[in-house]
């Protein structure tokens, strides 16, 4: 592609100049990469009452344990 050769053309009707604006804004915006969306952070109301972090551990007085309030 050279630099005069156009990136787009007009095949067929005499569009305005307000129309072919809006073709260019819409084809500079359909351009632009996608931005990631912002994490949500979960409400209270949606997290567990216990941290996700401990994890159950095996052993004498477990299944006990599991029930008993940390």
């Amino acid at each position: 592609m050279s630099a005069e050769e156009p990136l787009f053309r007009v095949v067929r009707g005499v569009p305005t100049a307000e129309e072919l604006a809006a073709l260019v804004g819409a084809i500079v915006v359909r351009s632009r990469p996608a931005a990631a969306p912002s994490p949500v952070a979960a409400s209270a109301w949606s997290r567990s009452g216990r941290p996700a972090a401990t994890t159950p551990v095996a052993g004498p007085g477990a299944w006990r344990a599991s029930g008993l309030p940390r």
